[in-house]
């Protein structure tokens, strides 16, 4: 990295650094309060590889000047210093920009003057909107009481700025964050972890020099009337919704103002240059390498505001147990919506005619041989998967088996296979992709099929009941611990339903009952096929779930009767138990 010096209209001496990529596209990277250059150390090696990267402290930050008048704050200033910024590095050739926070808001604000859209790229805003687009935005909806809704979130807006009145305060806001700027820091750092902190040796200096720019900006945009700022440049939002002062809602007419726009949704808070520096640069990657002639992918696509597609258009869905039944039929319905499909179960044959019929709708399916209790296969399906078609938006562990009879009578070997197959699929489904998701950092959803056997006991199928409950609990605790990250987890839990599972199930019985077995499977066959109730009702169901992020989802009337039942009267349950099945 080299650091050189700039100055700006009115004299103020920046700190500009440069590295990365000489021959690369320029991308400048502008910080807000109270931070420094030093905002983005997670960022810019995932850039640098690529891109010539600038980032330059901000007026009064890090190693740069800063004015004694407040009145040297105002969002056209920093306007200035970035275009005094990019006069001295780059004179040619259109830049992309990436803006955070205060930063952010006063790039809004170049981008308002005459020739902007020449020399810019792209601009991706992160927690930072245009001051004239925030203030619309509440003032318009504050006129409107008789839309509530609308009404509400301006409110809610305008309340969740209210911190930024006592920084507005003259001396005493100063004094008060150099005295307890450990504590700021601390609220910034509140939940992210520790390696991924990046705060210069002047963050006390910063938080309280910087802070003149509430008082420059804040109160003055609260009285003077938003003027309208269009943009003809392309713009990204990377929208944070656990962000407590800049609120998702507040993007929603954005649209108004940007000819192009694509929008972004990361469950981080305010700093998710710390939370998901992988999501910034990746964004400003895709946004960049598509405007430059690169096919958008599906990430990039999901983002376009005002793209017509449907609900699971650019989205790439997996489904185990995909050769026949639910698995089957809920690749059909995901492709209906729109989705594209990666498949996999152990019958090829059964596979490859779920293949064709995704192409006969128009769908694109990638089928995959897999047998999911084999752990070390998982793996390497993933790790394919992930490399030629992307990480799945949506990853949907069907695969199952059965088998009924007594425990007693019941091989350990053919136990042992069904606990592999209908527990250790799912879990291994799920560390192989929910790891990944994780990491990805934009969300996702996980379908862990069970059963209504999961929560009623029934003594000739201990195993499937077994591996079903486990699945269930399972589910729950794996639903809490993805939460954070924004990835939303779905048990499903079929009834009877009219598929190949009982002719599939193997049904063991001592040798003396064995004649009984042929009897026994062809009376359920019967009563499967007089239910009617087919697979494709629970691919809509799972369809439906992930759409609403239901976290239980029955499907069947006998299953929520029994869901129901097994919460009110579990002692009920237990006796149903031992009148049998088998």
């Amino acid at each position: 990295m080299t650091m050189r010096y700039v100055d700006s209209t009115d004299g103020t001496r920046l700190a500009v650094y440069e590295e990365g990529n000489p021959d690369g596209p320029t991308v400048v990277l502008v910080h807000g309060w109270p931070d420094s250059h030093v905002l983005w150390d997670g960022v810019v090696p995932l850039l640098a590889h690529k891109f010539r990267v600038i980032r330059y402290d901000n007026r009064s930050a890090g190693a740069s000047e800063g004015p004694k008048s407040f009145s040297k704050y105002r969002m056209a200033d920093f306007a200035d210093d970035f275009a005094a910024v990019l006069a001295e590095l780059s004179p040619g050739e259109p830049v992309h920009v990436l803006g955070h926070d205060w930063g952010s808001i006063g790039f809004w604000e170049y981008l308002g003057r005459p020739g902007a859209s020449d020399r810019i790229a792209s601009f991706t805003s992160v927690s930072g909107p245009s001051l004239h687009h925030l203030m619309r935005y509440i003032r318009d909806g504050l006129k409107k009481p008789y839309r509530p809704k609308r009404f509400a979130h301006s409110l809610a807006q305008l309340l969740h700025l209210t911190y930024t009145l006592p920084l507005s305060i003259p001396v005493l806001a100063p004094l008060a964050l150099r005295l307890s700027a450990g504590v700021l820091k601390a609220g910034i750092t509140l939940g992210i972890p520790r390696d991924r902190l990046h705060h210069g040796g002047t963050f006390a200096d910063d938080a309280a020099r910087g802070a003149k720019i509430y008082r420059a900006n804040a109160l003055p945009a609260l009285v003077h009337a938003p003027r309208d700022l269009y943009v003809d440049v392309p713009v990204q939002l990377i929208v944070n919704i656990d962000d407590p002062y800049v609120r998702p809602y507040l993007y929603d007419e954005t649209q108004r103002w940007a000819s192009r726009l694509w929008r972004r949704e990361v469950r981080s808070g305010h700093w998710s240059p710390f939370s998901h520096p992988q999501v910034l640069a990746a964004a400003v990657t895709e946004l960049a390498e598509h405007l430059d002639g690169k096919p958008a992918d599906r990430a990039l696509l999901r983002a376009q505001i005002g793209r017509p597609r449907k609900d699971f258009g650019d989205t790439l869905v997996s489904v185990t147990g995909a050769g026949s039944g639910i698995g089957r039929e809920t690749a059909l319905a995901f492709a209906r919506d729109g989705a594209e499909l990666v498949i996999s179960d152990i019958d090829e044959a059964g596979l490859k005619d779920t293949a064709a019929r995704i192409g006969a709708l128009g769908g694109i399916a990638h089928p995959y041989v897999l047998d999911v209790s084999d752990a070390d296969a998982v793996e390497r399906f993933a790790d394919e998967v992930c490399s030629t078609h992307g990480v799945p938006d949506i990853v949907v562990n069907n695969a199952g088996i059965g088998v009924a009879g007594a425990f007693l009578d019941t091989p350990a070997e053919q136990f042992d296979r069904v606990l592999d197959v209908n527990l250790g699929g799912v879990v291994n489904g799920c560390r192989a992709f929910a790891r990944r998701l994780v990491e990805r950092g934009t969300g996702g959803h996980i379908v862990n099929v069970a059963s209504m056997a999961a929560y009623s006991p029934l003594k000739g199928l201990n195993a499937y009941c077994t591996s079903k409950a486990a699945v269930y609990m399972f589910s729950d605790c794996l639903r809490a611990e993805l939460s954070s990250a924004g990835i939303g987890l779905t048990t499903i839990c079929p009834g009877i339903i009219n598929t190949n599972i009982v002719s599939a199930t193997e049904m063991i019985a001592p040798s003396g009952k064995r004649a009984a077995v042929a009897t026994r499977r062809a009376q359920l066959e019967n009563m499967f096929d007089r239910r009617g109730y087919g697979p494709d009702k629970v691919a809509k169901a799972i369809v439906t779930a992930v759409k609403k992020d239901k976290a239980i989802r029955p499907v069947t009337p006998e299953a929520y009767l029994l869901y129901g039942t097994s919460k009110v009267l579990p002692q009920g349950m237990r006796s149903i138990a031992r009148a049998g099945v088998v």
